[in-house]
């Protein structure tokens, strides 16, 4: 999640940074820490779960829970709802693009690829954004560092793919594929928020409550066709349910927007480097999955990427100027 789910750019493109305030350093990185390893060991999760119930299950479950408990919050806050319907519209997209589909996707694709993988595959996000941001929306013009930093990105995924090894398109090679569909969402959902979400003056938790809220509500739209087949439950397909959902999908998103306002968007957007590292690590020590020399030599690839396209390898003075501009609501291309 970011990881599959949103990160520091969420933040930002609500204009506002709201959260709790007082809190010492050493509690927000803890909080932070946590992110990376909830939103990490959300490909865990999803891959136990798989084991009992349906891909449409799991981006179902996740969402109505992540949802609850996103409105419990709201609820205690008291926290004001947007009463604009051009903002209830651009969520209703948001919400299609950066919870529905990439939930599914994601979903689909662990039957076929390891937890790990796709943690792996996840940390395209950033480079994604970059790429919507600066081709579609046209809200940032891409510098050459930034071009460089795509192009870097695109060779980690085929170091990923490893294409010497032969292309049959298997269902492997398609759920890779599948689950680069699910980051190119994202991509576009955060470019879409700076294009036209920011400066609403929603909270960040009102934002993460209606974009999660607003996609249960399609997914029980849904619930026909991608949530009523038959399921196979368990102690360990339950806990997994709940805790991609009510944590992954619910109170890391909390945690996530405590960072941002303590440390700046750009520090906060640090954790896209923790949850690949937390997905390999719990998928070969749980589920005993296997890792090729490639996945991880094309992981840094794409690390390297997302430091040119993030400009995080310009000269100091130059990067203290664009983390000042971090700092302004309006988002830029992070994961």
């Amino acid at each position: 999640m970011p990881t599959e789910t949103p990160t520091a750019a969420t933040a930002r493109a609500t204009g506002d940074l709201a959260g709790p305030g007082g809190l010492s350093n050493a509690s927000v990185a803890v909080q932070f820490v946590l992110t990376g390893i909830i939103w990490g060991s959300s490909f865990l999760f999803m891959k136990v779960a798989l084991d009992g119930i349906s891909p449409g299950q799991v981006a179902w479950s996740r969402l109505i829970l992540g949802g609850l408990t996103l409105g419990l919050f709201v609820a205690l806050r008291r926290d004001r709802l947007p009463r604009s319907l051009r903002i209830w519209g651009h969520m209703t997209v948001l919400a299609v693009s950066f919870c529905v589909a990439p939930f599914l996707l994601f979903s689909w694709a662990q039957q076929h690829v390891t937890s790990g993988l796709a943690s792996i595959y996840n940390a395209t996000t950033p480079i994604m954004t970059a790429v919507m941001a600066g081709l579609l929306f046209r809200v940032e013009r891409l510098k050459a560092l930034q071009i460089a930093g795509i192009l870097a990105g695109i060779l980690g995924v085929v170091v990923i793919i490893a294409p010497w090894q032969g292309l049959d398109l298997s269902q492997s090679l398609v759920a890779q594929f599948a689950i680069l569909g699910a980051t190119a969402c994202y991509g576009f959902s955060l470019a879409y928020m700076r294009k036209f979400v920011a400066h609403t003056g929603m909270t960040a938790l009102v934002f993460s409550f209606l974009n999660i809220g607003i996609a249960a509500v399609i997914m029980l739209a849904l619930t026909p066709f991608v949530a009523l087949s038959p399921v196979t439950l368990d102690p360990w397909i339950v806990g997994s349910v709940l805790l991609l959902g009510c944590l992954g999908t619910g109170v890391a998103y909390i945690w996530n927007q405590t960072t941002v306002r303590a440390w700046g968007p750009t520090r906060a957007s640090t954790v896209t480097y923790i949850t690949p590292i937390v997905g390999v690590l719990l998928g070969v020590v749980i589920l005993g999955e296997h890792i090729s020399w490639n996945e991880p030599v094309g992981a840094l690839v794409v690390f390297l990427g997302i430091l040119l396209a993030q400009n995080r390898l310009t000269p100091p003075r130059r990067r203290g100027h664009s983390e000042g501009a971090d700092a302004s609501p309006a988002p830029s291309s992070d994961d």
